[in-house]
C-alpha cells in the first residue's frame, strides 16, 4: 500500500509547473492543520473547523468591521456578464457547459441556485464557492467575481450544494443531474466532465468532492430505493479507481444476515451526502451513512440492524474497504441520516492520549469512538427531548423503541423528521475541549398511512405533524462524559428549517466562536461561557461561518442568501 506522503509527493511533482506560478493548491497543505488558507470543506481533513489564527481575539472582536460585500445571480441569464461582484461585475467572464438545454436552470436572486449554502475554499488569495449548476471565483481583497461556471443542467433535485474540491489547479463540482465536473480554477473552463448515475435513477449530488491524495471521493444522495455508494475518482482524468457501497451487494457480505434479504439490502439506503474526515496516518476516510430505505415503513427491511446505514464508517482511501464501522442509529425508521460530520481529535480520554473521533447525529444521540479501531468510549444525549429510544446498550447504541415508530393513531416523537441537528457543521476547540453544535428541541406527531406490509418506497407511508419546538441552541458537549457542558438558547422563536439555513460553526485560537443564528446574525461568542462578544445582522445567514489570512489581514468570510460578507479589523 502506498504511503499517502508519497503520493502527496508524485502529486506536487506532477502539478510543480502550477504551482511554481502560485495558482494552485499544494496538496501537502491539506495535511496541515487550518491555518491562513481555507483549502477543503471543513477547512482541514479533520473536520474541527478549528483555525489557528489569532489576530482577530477577544481584546479587539469590538472592532471588527464590513470590508467588503459581493453578490451573486446565478443561472444563464447572466451569460457574458456573469455574477455580479464588488467591482467590474458587467465584464465578468461566463462560461456555460452542460448536456442539458438550458431550459430548467434556475436563475434569479430568489432561486435555489442563488442561495449559498456551500463552504467556499480560500487558496493563494481566490475564492471558489458554488450554488446548484454554477460555480464561481472570487478575489478574496475585494470580493469582485473573476469568473462564473453555469452548467446546463438536465435536471435533478436542486436542494443545495456543498462545496467545491480542489487538486492543483484543478475544480471539481457535484450538479443536480448527477455529473462530476472538473474546472480550470484560473479560467473557470471545464477540463471533462464525468456521470455520476444515470439522472432517471432520481439521485440527487449536492456532496462537497473530497480530494485525498490523487483520490476525489464523491458521495451521492436519494430517497428513493436506489444503492449508495461512495466512489474514488482519479483527478486527472475522471475514472473510477474504487467504489464502496454502503449496504450488501453480495449474498456473501456478512452484513446481509442484519436485512430481511439480498434485494432489500442491495437498494436499502445509505447515502453519503455531506463530507467526511480523513486521517493521515491510518489512510481512513470516516464518513457518515444515510437512512435505511423504506424510511418510514421498515417491515420490507427485516427487523435488524439494516447495516451499514445510519453508521459512522472508516473506508481504506487506497484500496476502497471498509476497516471499521459504528452504527450510531440501528434500524432507523424517522429518516435520522446519520451524515453530520465527524471531528477528528487528539486528546486525553481516561488519563491517557487518544485518537478519536466525534460525532452528534441526527437521531440526537451524541458519540465518542477510536477512530483507529471504532472502539466505543461514550454515548449520550445532546438533546434532552429525544425520546424515542429505551435506552443505550452495551455496544454504546441506542435501542429503539417500537412504539415510536409512525402509528395509524399517531405517535408523539422527538426530535421531528428534520432532526435535533441537520448537515450544519459542528466545531472543535482544543483551547475549551469542547464540541459545538447547533440543535433544536422539537416535537412530531408520526402518522403511518400506508398499512401494506410490503411498505412503501423511499420516504413514502407516514405523515407528519408539527407539535411544537422547545427553542434552537447551541449545544456544547464534554466528548469525555457524553454530557451536555453549557447551552445558549437562541433568543429567536420557531424551527431552523432543518436543511436551509446555515447555522454551522467556527471556533479560533483568537478564543472566538463564530456562528450564524435564526434571526439572521452573525454572533462571536467566547467558546469557554456562551457570553456574546459581537454580532452583526445580515438579514439571513445561509452558509458556514469561516475565516483565511491574506497580506497579514485576517477575514471572517460568511454568505447570507446570494451575497459574501467579508468582516476585519478596522
Amino acid at each position: 500500500m502506498r504511503n499517502i506522503k508519497e503520493a502527496l509527493l508524485v502529486t506536487v511533482l506532477v502539478l510543480t509547473p502550477e504551482l511554481a506560478t502560485g495558482q494552485g493548491l499544494d496538496p501537502a497543505d491539506l495535511l496541515k492543520p487550518l491555518s491562513e488558507s481555507w483549502p477543503t470543506y471543513s477547512g482541514d481533513y479533520s473536520g474541527k473547523r478549528y483555525s489557528a489564527l489569532t489576530q482577530i481575539n477577544q481584546s479587539n472582536i469590538k472592532n471588527l468591521g464590513l470590508v467588503w460585500t459581493s453578490r451573486i445571480t446565478a443561472g444563464l441569464n447572466n451569460a457574458g456578464g456573469g455574477g455580479r461582484g464588488g467591482f467590474g461585475g458587467a465584464t465578468t467572464p461566463t462560461i456555460i457547459g452542460g448536456e442539458g438545454t438550458g431550459d430548467l436552470n434556475e436563475s434569479g436572486p430568489n432561486s435555489r441556485s442563488s442561495r449559498i449554502v456551500s463552504s467556499i475554499l480560500e487558496v493563494n488569495g481566490k475564492l471558489y464557492f458554488s450554488t446548484p449548476d454554477n460555480a464561481w471565483a472570487a478575489d478574496a481583497r475585494d470580493g469582485h467575481i473573476l469568473w462564473h461556471f453555469v452548467w446546463k443542467t438536465k435536471g435533478g433535485t436542486h436542494t443545495g450544494n456543498r462545496g467545491l474540491g480542489m487538486w492543483g489547479n484543478r475544480l471539481y463540482l457535484e450538479t443536480p443531474d448527477n455529473y462530476l465536473v472538473c474546472l480550470d480554477a484560473t479560467t473557470g473552463k471545464e477540463h471533462w466532465h464525468k456521470m455520476l448515475a444515470p439522472l432517471a435513477q432520481q439521485y440527487f449530488s449536492t456532496n462537497s468532492p473530497i480530494v485525498i491524495g490523487n483520490h476525489v471521493l464523491v458521495g451521492l444522495g436519494n430517497d428513493l430505493d436506489s444503492p449508495a455508494f461512495l466512489t474514488a475518482y482519479d483527478p486527472e482524468t475522471g475514472e473510477i479507481q474504487w467504489r464502496w457501497y454502503a449496504t450488501p451487494q453480495e449474498a456473501s457480505d456478512p452484513a446481509l444476515k442484519t436485512w430481511a434479504n439480498l434485494t432489500a439490502a442491495k437498494f436499502g439506503g445509505g447515502h453519503m451526502w455531506i463530507p467526511g474526515s480523513y486521517d493521515p496516518e491510518t489512510h481512513l476516510y470516516i464518513v457518515g451513512t444515510g437512512n435505511p430505505t423504506p424510511a418510514y415503513t421498515s417491515k420490507s427491511r427485516g427487523e435488524g440492524d439494516n447495516l451499514y446505514t445510519c453508521s459512522l464508517v472508516a473506508i481504506n482511501v487506497d484500496t476502497g474497504k471498509l476497516v471499521w464501522y459504528f452504527q450510531t442509529s440501528p434500524h432507523d425508521t424517522h429518516d435520522w441520516d446519520s451524515t453530520q460530520t465527524p471531528v477528528l481529535v487528539d486528546a486525553p480520554f481516561n488519563g491517557r492520549q487518544r485518537k478519536l473521533v466525534i460525532t452528534a447525529t441526527r437521531n440526537g444521540f451524541f458519540y465518542t469512538l477510536d477512530r483507529v479501531t471504532g472502539e466505543h468510549l461514550v454515548t449520550g444525549k445532546f438533546s434532552p427531548t429525544a425520546n424515542w429510544d429505551k435506552g443505550v446498550d452495551g455496544r454504546g447504541q441506542p435501542v429503539r423503541n417500537p412504539a415510536k415508530d409512525f402509528d395509524i393513531a399517531g405517535a408523539l416523537v422527538s426530535p421531528t423528521n428534520a432532526g435535533a441537528t441537520n448537515w450544519m457543521p459542528p466545531t472543535f476547540s482544543p483551547d475549551t475541549g469542547l464540541f459545538y453544535v447547533t440543535t433544536e428541541d422539537s416535537y412530531a406527531m408520526y402518522y403511518l398511512t400506508d398499512t401494506d406490509p410490503r411498505g412503501s418506497m423511499g420516504l413514502g407511508g407516514k405523515d407528519e405533524q408539527a407539535a411544537g419546538s422547545l427553542g434552537t441552541f447551541l449545544t456544547v458537549m464534554d466528548y469525555k462524559t457524553g454530557k451536555i457542558a453549557w447551552r445558549h438558547q437562541y433568543p429567536e422563536a420557531g424551527a431552523w428549517g432543518g436543511t436551509n439555513v446555515g447555522h454551522a460553526l467556527l471556533t479560533t485560537a483568537g478564543k472566538l466562536l463564530f456562528g450564524g443564528d435564526p434571526g439572521g446574525n452573525l454572533v462571536a461568542y467566547d467558546p469557554a461561557t456562551g457570553a456574546i462578544l459581537w454580532h452583526v445582522h445580515l438579514g439571513e445567514v445561509s452558509g458556514p461561518a469561516q475565516t483565511y489570512m491574506l497580506d497579514g489581514k485576517q477575514y471572517i468570510l460568511i454568505s447570507a442568501v446570494d451575497s459574501l460578507y467579508a468582516f476585519a479589523l478596522n
